[in-house]
Order: structure tokens, then C-alpha cells, then sequence
């Protein structure tokens, strides 16, 4: 995630209308050097379905599903920004976005400077699509449509073994097995050899595909199973205080032994959740936590790539949380980079990912 910076408050404005359980977001892009509109301007919730482009005098307006989002905001030649929205912010609050050009002349230079691979596609290609899209059975239901938008970094010496990738254009996945066409703007891969490690960055914005009604049914079956036992999943249970009956339950890790966790029997003590005014929940956790989840055997794939038993009975999750987090109603939090998460949710990458606004049925 990435915070908005340069941004003056003029013309943003939220409407909530509580009988439907949406709001209105509003604004108007401009360029931060001529004050001139930017016609066009993509402008869209990041990991939604929801999006749109400003008008000729740079004004776009949408209306979300209540809950927590980043707005990103973006135009060809110009810098990104993405600001952090809610139907929980007060009415009335207006901005304008300003956006700058990006600055090509640092980005020339460290091209010339770089250790990019000329064939990087066939050589990290695969490599790419499992640390990015993933090896669960829906990633072999998923192509990138234009893989030549990817540029590919490699380094190796004696400080660092390191493989970075960039796209020039938003890198577009077809996930037939979900039915959604992504959109993502990503701004960098990397993966650490010597960690094992992974870290991307970017913007997904999701289109729903059409098709027949049959195989919009087979979709909506498959949303559901990625759905059940998800990190989304386990999010809106916990703002709902509802996380045992639907069938996770959390342990807190004893840092001084390894798999050593004690069983949280009230994650609703004052201590660990608080709601304030505009309901947003805060979550009091610090330090490691085992999250199971019953209500779905883990994937025979999972177990075979980690050399875990056959028979294993629940799907589990190891994150680590730094200060605690904020959830908003639609499982959206923050900040994101504060949790860490390692297992079963890890495992499931873009290949498995369903967007904000998703209801399930």
C-alpha cells in the first residue's frame, strides 16, 4: 500500500447512504504544475471491481459498497497516488488530487545502471508467475496476456542474489477459473534468494468477465471455496466478532518456544478490540499468532509442496503484527505492511485473490 502525498483539500466529498449500505466519493484531478484538468484520469478502489475516468474538467464520482479503501489515481506521464478512503470519514470533506509528472531522467539512469536480462521472460517467466499468481489449482486456470510488459532485474554477487521485476504497463491476468480480468499496476517484484522471500507492490483493479450463465455458476462455486478461510474471510469475521462461528480460532505464539501458542478464548476483551466512533475496529495484537481454520480441509497441493501430512485437518496461517491494525466492514485494514503473514494465506497468491466488494452467498 502507498499513502497519497501532495494532495490539497478542496473537492472530495462522501456521501453515505446507510438504507443501501453505500457512499458517494468524489473529486477532481489536476495537473500540480499548471493547475489544468487531467481529462481522462483512471481512478479507481485498488482490489475492487469499481472504477472510472474524470470527465473534461478532471471531476470523476463513484459510488462504493460501505468499508475501507485505497483510491488510486493515476494518468499516463504522471505519478500515481493512492489515498486511503471510508464511508466512515466525516461528509463534506472535499479535495483536489494533485498529480505530478513523473520524472523520467532518474528512471533512464537507472536503467543504464541496471542488471536487466535481455530474454528475462524465458528465463524467470515461471519463476515469476509462481511467486506472483501462485501454484494453487486456480493458477493453472491463469495467463498474463502480455508478458512482454515485464521487465526483468537480476543480481548476484557476493551482498545480494536478487531478482526484481517491473512492468511498463499494467500487467493483465485472466483468471478463468474466478472469472475476473485483473488489472494490476504493479511497480516492482523481488525475490530474495537468499531469504526465500517475496515482496510486490501495486494497484489490482478487478473486471468482471461475461460469459454463460453456466459458467458464471461454476465462477460464483469457485468465489465461494477461495473465499472460505481466506485472510478476507478471517477479516470481516473479526470486525463482525464473529470469528469462531465461522470457524477460525487464533493462539498467540510464546516467542521463547517454537509452535508453543495459547489458545485466545475472548478476541473481544476490551484489551485486544476496540470500535470508536465511526465504527472502524481497532485490533490490539503484537507479536506472532496462529490462525486455524476448520470449516475446510487445507489443499492436497499445499500439503505436498510443504511435505505436511496427508491427513492434516485445518488450514493454518502464522502472522506477525507490529502495533496492531485498523479493520473497516468490508475486511479492508491497515496499515497492511504492519501484518505479516506466512502459511496457508502466503500460499495463496493473485490466483486466489477476490476483490473488496465481493459478497458471499
Amino acid at each position: 500500500m502507498k499513502t497519497i502525498g501532495a494532495v490539497a483539500l478542496l473537492m472530495l466529498f462522501f456521501i453515505t447512504t446507510q438504507a443501501q449500505k453505500t457512499f458517494l466519493v468524489g473529486g477532481k484531478v489536476i495537473d500540480s504544475a499548471t493547475l489544468q484538468p487531467l481529462a481522462g484520469a483512471s481512478v479507481f478502489a485498488q482490489n475492487t471491481t469499481q472504477g472510472t475516468l474524470s470527465d473534461s474538467a478532471g471531476i470523476f464520482i463513484m459510488r462504493l459498497p460501505n468499508g475501507g479503501y485505497d483510491l488510486v489515481i493515476s494518468y499516463t506521464g504522471y505519478e500515481t497516488k493512492s489515498l486511503r478512503i471510508s464511508n466512515t470519514q466525516p461528509p463534506g470533506d472535499s479535495i483536489i488530487i494533485l498529480l505530478a509528472q513523473a520524472n523520467k531522467t532518474l528512471e533512464e539512469v537507472a536503467v543504464v545502471a541496471s542488471n536487466e536480462v535481455e530474454d528475462g521472460w524465458n528465463q524467470f517467466g515461471k519463476f515469476f508467475i509462481d511467486n506472483f499468481i501462485g501454484t494453487t489449482p486456480n493458477a493453472a486456470y491463469c495467463t498474463i496476456q502480455n508478458p512482454t510488459a515485464l521487465r526483468f532485474f537480476y543480481t548476484k554477487n557476493k551482498k545480494r542474489h536478487r531478482l526484481k521485476v517491473i512492468a511498463k504497463e499494467d500487467v493483465i491476468v485472466q483468471n478463468d477459473a474466478l472469472g475476473y480480468t485483473v488489472r494490476y499496476q504493479l511497480d516492482s517484484f523481488s525475490y530474495d534468494y537468499n531469504s526465500n522471500i517475496s515482496q510486490y507492490t501495486g494497484y489490482p483493479f478487478f473486471i468482471e468477465k461475461d460469459t454463460t450463465p453456466e459458467v458464471k455458476d461454476e465462477w460464483k462455486k469457485n468465489r465461494a471455496r477461495t473465499y472460505l478461510g481466506s485472510r478476507l474471510h478471517f477479516m470481516t469475521a473479526l470486525y463482525d466478532s464473529i470469528v469462531t462461528d465461522e470457524g477460525f480460532s487464533v493462539e498467540k505464539m510464546d516467542a521463547n518456544m517454537k509452535n508453543k501458542g495459547d489458545l485466545i478464548t475472548d478476541l473481544y476483551d476490551s484489551t485486544l478490540y476496540r470500535t470508536d466512533s465511526t465504527n472502524t475496529v481497532e485490533i490490539a495484537w503484537d507479536g506472532s499468532y496462529r490462525v486455524s481454520y476448520k470449516n475446510v480441509m487445507p489443499d492436497q497441493k499445499f500439503l505436498k509442496e510443504f511435505k505436511l501430512p496427508a491427513n492434516s485437518r485445518m488450514q493454518v496461517t502464522l502472522l506477525d503484527v507490529t502495533g496492531g491494525f485498523f479493520i473497516e466492514e468490508n475486511g479492508y485494514f491497515y496499515e497492511q505492511s504492519d501484518v505479516v503473514n506466512t502459511g496457508y494465506w502466503a500460499w495463496k497468491k493473485l490466483a486466489e485473490a477476490l476483490p473488496y466488494d465481493y459478497v458471499y452467498e
